[in-house]
């Protein structure tokens, strides 16, 4: 399969070019534009139907899924304003990912909530991992840049959790505090990741809270203002 990401890092978009027979699946709502000789097949996601009904409620994605049959071209985008990236997936070497951090994939992927090691702290802040594994491209989409870090074998790397996009699955990791309980509240970091090698890190170099909260700086006054024009 034949593909271009365009306008990285801030900007970018999936293009792909599908011969004849050749396949895409990709979260719905992601495409932005296709030939008309490309076939769309909407269907829910595979597994059980709880299994369907947690990713979707739990990790934050779309009940269903989109599968594009070629031939030509059809191009993807996510969300968040960032790059987009292609990690390779295989049978011995799957993926921890953001929930949010999924555009596209081909070849037999299945995504997973990762309960374990994820269930304490990183719930509380709304933050949820997907398990990755199969065999094929999986393409990642990040809030900002993308940071990539090889770890050996003993070396380790801690990682505010939501600057983490995703690591592979050789990675060991360990959901802790910042620091005690001073540094967890008055840092501004709260929860972070313990990652240790052999594996790789991929990383944002944005943070989507702090991003809404100076949103937020802008946007109060003038609900502030309105609510009290209505009362």
């Amino acid at each position: 399969m034949k593909y271009e990401i365009k306008y990285r890092p801030s900007y970018s978009m999936l293009a792909v070019t599908l011969a004849q027979d050749e396949k895409i699946t990709a979260e719905a709502g992601a495409m932005t534009y296709m030939d008309p000789t490309v076939e769309v097949k909407t269907t829910m996601r595979e597994r059980s139907f709880f299994h369907t009904l947690g990713l979707a409620i739990i990790g934050g994605q779309s009940f269903f899924v989109n599968h594009y049959t070629g031939p030509g071209n059809v191009a993807f985008v996510s969300a968040p304003v960032g790059d987009i990236e292609k990690l390779r997936v295989s049978s011995s070497s799957g993926m921890i990912i953001q929930k949010s951090a999924y555009v596209a994939s081909t070849g037999d992927l299945d995504l997973d909530v990762k309960w374990e090691g994820f269930t304490k702290g990183l719930f509380g802040q709304g933050l949820f991992m997907l398990r990755v594994h199969g065999d094929g491209d999986l393409f990642i989409n990040t809030f900002g840049a993308i940071d990539v870090h090889e770890l050996q074998e003993g070396e380790t790397l801690v990682v505010d959790n939501f600057h983490l996009v995703g690591f592979t699955e050789s990675c060991k990791y360990h959901v802790t505090k910042f620091g005690g309980l001073k540094e967890t509240i008055l840092s501004g970091e709260g929860f972070v990741t313990q990652i240790s090698g052999p594996g790789t890190i991929y990383i944002q170099t944005k943070n989507m809270r702090e991003f809404v909260d100076w949103l937020w700086t802008l946007l109060e006054p003038r609900v502030r203002n309105m609510q009290a024009r209505a009362r």
